[in-house]
């Protein structure tokens, strides 16, 4: 009886993101490694869980503005010196081992200096295990009751799985077990104790959650890149002790989902923790290590370890594996172990060494490059080409930062002073790289088939032969073959009773003997019959062998025609491969070609940009100038404007006061010519000039076409101004009452420049004769301006008049016919302005030396 075929309906598949946008940051963490001497001076502290702070050492002190600068630097999650193995497990690579069950990838790698403790984190130590260990064990306690048996996966050449049936992978299990060398079970597998305490964990970590309708495998691969050249570390080279052949680097292709790999790649299928860790170690071995300054075993190598997890899943009876290809899933995690980036200064590097320390330096700086880019273009939504090509390392994994597994690093870093610069470049890239997001992968779609069929199938078996038992028949087939004699025993006659019990007893022997003739008549019969099968059964037999020597033949016709046709497709193969590799090579070099092309692409824009960026600004210098000189020309155009205006306005005061002047000298020679008077000139009393009215001159008019005079703009000053009070001694005294008074004046006979070097006005009183006889006061008043020359000149503003008239008033009385020409010569002398003012005003139009009217005071005498 068999288990019944039923098929439930199909398993509602998990829902994926919502949003196919979705993506997470790199996460990055943080160790510190314990000082190797307690007296070490350290230059990293732990703050708290996420943030670490670096300062530097004493005696390199970086300051800012003459103080001591501290740095803080924050991550996922920060590690300290007395962290262990496990919980740094626990927190970083058990998520992503869970993924690789669940088929997704993953991708841990260490960064730091050299002798930060980067392989110790990945590997370990005897007694404590490190992360590949652990996730190795991990794996194994999760898949351990649902693994295939060997070869039923299989790993192709382009980086897929196919599932074989169990006839082949039967065979091949045969052939493995054929080979000379010795397979031990993976049960009773000797242990190398170099390595046993590094994967004795007693944690028996495993995933909760595992598909048991599933069968999976596991395959390991372990490569290095040394000098940017890819190298197999667990490919078996034959040894040949006369010339040793040197290994072969391999090459990065992309398979049909665009993912890298390394093509012709080792990859080995293994059962248990210890046998995947000693494929590891074999591997180990080979890896390229050096002693230099600073560390001892520094690796010269970034290694790559690489876990596949093919997973395919059961029929729907629960005991063999679909041989459907789109059912198969293929999941790894890759844990790199980069080398550390050093200075060769410190390391005293030459020859390999210091080839080594360049190319592991130049790899990581195009790591960096890489992250950067990818930054920028995820914050300034820019379009830059990622430079992964540039280096292996970036080529490798360039899936990963392309959205195809999670990415987390570990930042080791070591506190001691020495190395506080290469901490400072790490810890930069550390945060740098924090801020760069990957696409988050979907879950994988399900089979369809009813879950938990594989024990039920088991519960089914079980059940069966429990029953098979309480009825008391075999379990097996011999029963039938049982069954089938008797019935043949049964059909021979049955034998009579032998027993005689008389002497005389005639029957019995005689009945005795007549059935045993019948048994050997029957038993005759039944051996011709069987003659005749056994004849007949040898003609069908040789008939058969002649019919499969026939078939033989004609097989072996066909296999030969399969080995040439074989043959002719290996030829062909071979050359593919080699026309593949030179086109690899052409590639090659036109990438590199393509590289200098866009550098000097950037080279060029950048130069382009810088150009630019000076043109624009001597464009924009040049407008500010051109504003700045519209500027000056403007303020210089509405100077000269006011100056042309004050000099016309100057000019023609200055011609006014001429036309004054020329005025009264007029009047003063009219009245010397048609007064003259030869005696001197008395002060007439008010009396007598009531009594005998002299003849006065008449003034000439204004003259009519004189262009009027622009009032100048008075500022207001302070009530402390100096003035100049210029009293000639010609002068006679006034019984006015109202008599002019200037508060801070200098009161001066002669004008002087000293006098005029102290004050800021000026002010004259001049005195003549009216037209009625009496004396009119003016008081002309201008503004002292000191020159370009040195000197002062005096600008008259306005003029002042005070005058005495009597009460009764006097009529003008015109020119009697015959003038007495010396009552017109006293006359004339009292008006007389040059004969009592020893200071002369001139006017200078356009003069460069300040305003129009220029003061000149008598120069003073030596005493001799």
């Amino acid at each position: 009886m068999k288990a019944a075929r039923a098929r439930t309906p199909r398993r509602p598949a998990l829902k994926k993101p919502s949003n196919p946008s979705l993506k997470d940051p790199v996460g990055v963490y943080c160790r510190v490694r314990p000082l190797s001497r307690a007296d070490q001076e350290s230059c990293i502290e732990v703050i708290n869980e996420t943030t670490v702070q670096i300062h530097p050492p004493e005696g390199y002190r970086v300051t800012r503005n003459g103080e001591y600068r501290e740095t803080q630097y924050s991550f996922k999650e920060v590690f300290g010196t007395r962290v262990v193995q496990k919980e740094l497990f626990e927190v970083v690579a058990k998520p992503l081992v869970e993924d690789l069950i669940r088929g997704k990838n993953g991708l841990l790698f260490t960064y730091g200096v050299t002798g930060s403790g980067k392989t110790h984190t990945m590997t370990g130590s005897p007694g404590d295990g490190g992360l590949l260990p652990r996730c190795l064990d991990m794996i194994f306690n999760s898949i351990g009751p649902f693994q295939a048996k060997r070869f039923v996966f299989k790993l192709d050449e382009k980086n897929g799985v196919d599932v074989q049936c169990e006839v082949d992978a039967l065979l091949e299990r045969q052939k493995r077990d054929a080979t000379p060398v010795p397979k031990t079970p993976s049960g009773k597998r000797q242990i190398d104790p170099e390595f046993a305490d590094m994967i004795n964990v007693q944690d028996h970590c495993k995933v909760e959650e595992v598909d048991e309708d599933n069968v999976y495998s596991v395959f390991v691969s372990y490569i290095e890149i040394y000098n940017n050249y890819i190298y197999d570390l667990l490919e078996e080279v034959p040894f040949e002790p006369i010339k040793p052949k040197p290994p072969q680097s391999k090459m990065l292709r992309e398979d049909q989902n665009h993912n890298m790999y390394v093509t012709g790649c080792t990859e080995v299928e293994v059962k248990s923790t210890e046998e995947a860790f000693e494929v590891f170690w074999r591997g180990q071995k080979k890896r390229r290590i050096a002693n230099t300054q600073l560390n001892r075993e520094s690796s010269r190598s970034h290694s790559v370890f690489i876990i596949k997890l093919a997973q395919a899943p059961l029929d729907a009876d629960g005991d063999n594996v679909l041989q459907e290809k789109e059912q198969i899933t293929l999941s790894q995690l890759s844990l790199v172990d980069l080398a550390g980036s050093e200075r060769t200064n410190r390391t005293r590097a030459e020859g390999n060494r210091l080839r080594e320390a360049g190319n592991i330096n130049q790899s990581l700086m195009t790591l960096r490059t890489c992250i950067e880019v990818l930054r920028e273009n995820q914050m300034y939504g820019t379009n830059k080409m990622v430079p992964y090509r540039d280096s292996k390392l970036t080529h490798l994994f360039k899936n990963y930062f392309d959205g195809e597994g999670k990415v987390r690093m570990i930042v080791c870093v070591n506190p001691k002073a020495e190395d506080y610069e290469e901490s400072l470049q790490v810890m930069r890239f550390a945060e740098m790289t924090q801020e760069v997001e990957v696409a988050r992968p979907v879950d994988r779609a399900l089979c369809g088939l009813t879950p938990g069929r594989r024990f039920r199938n088991q519960a089914f078996r079980e059940e069966l032969s429990r029953k098979l038992e309480m009825r008391g028949g075999p379990i097996n087939g011999e029963a039938d073959e049982q069954s089938d004699t008797e019935m043949f025993v049964q059909t021979f006659p049955p034998l009579p009773s032998c027993e005689l019990l008389d002497i005389n007893d005639d029957q019995t022997l005689p009945r005795l003997i007549e059935i045993l003739e019948k048994r050997h008549k029957l038993r005759q019969m039944l051996s011709e019959e069987f003659a005749k099968n056994v004849l007949s059964f040898k003609t069908m037999l040789q008939e058969f062998d002649s019919s499969v020597i026939s078939k033989e033949n004609y097989i072996q016709v066909k296999l030969s025609e399969k080995e040439k046709t074989i043959a002719g497709q290996k030829t062909e193969l071979e050359r593919l491969e080699k026309k593949i590799k030179t086109l690899e090579y052409k590639i090659e070099i036109l990438e590199k070609t393509a590289t200098i092309y866009e550098e000097d692409k950037r080279n060029l824009q950048q130069e382009l940009e810088s150009k630019s960026q000076k043109l624009q600004r001597q464009v924009s210098d040049k407008r500010k100038l051109e504003a700045r000189l519209q500027g000056m020309v403007a303020e210089t155009t509405m100077k000269w404007e006011k100056e042309c205006e004050r000099r016309v306005a100057a000019k023609q005061l200055e011609m006014q006061n001429k036309l004054w002047v020329k005025d009264e000298k007029l009047k003063q020679l009219k009245a010397i010519v048609t007064e003259p008077k030869h005696e001197k000139p008395e002060r007439p009393s008010r009396e007598r000039d009531r009594e005998k009215p002299g003849q006065r001159s008449v003034s000439p008019p204004a003259v009519p076409n004189a262009p009027p005079v622009r009032l100048r703009h008075r500022r207001s000053r302070s009530a402390g101004e100096r003035w100049v009070d210029h009293k000639p001694p010609s002068n006679l005294p006034t019984e006015t009452v109202l008599q002019p008074h200037v508060p801070h004046s200098i009161t001066v006979a002669t004008a002087s420049e000293k006098a005029l070097a102290k004050c800021d006005k000026y002010m004259l009183t001049h005195q003549e004769l009216a037209s009625d006889g009496e004396i009119e006061t003016k008081l002309i008043k201008g503004d002292v301006f000191k020159t370009r020359g040195g000197g002062q000149a005096v600008q008259f503003t306005e003029i002042e008049t005070l005058k005495q008239e009597s009460p009764t008033g006097r009529k003008r009385r015109s020119s009697p016919p015959n003038p007495d020409p010396h009552e017109d010569a006293a006359e004339s002398e009292w008006t007389d302005v040059e004969t009592r003012c020893s200071v002369a005003v001139e006017m200078r139009a356009g003069s460069a030396l300040g305003p129009g009217y220029q003061h000149h005071a008598q120069p003073k005498r030596r005493k001799p």
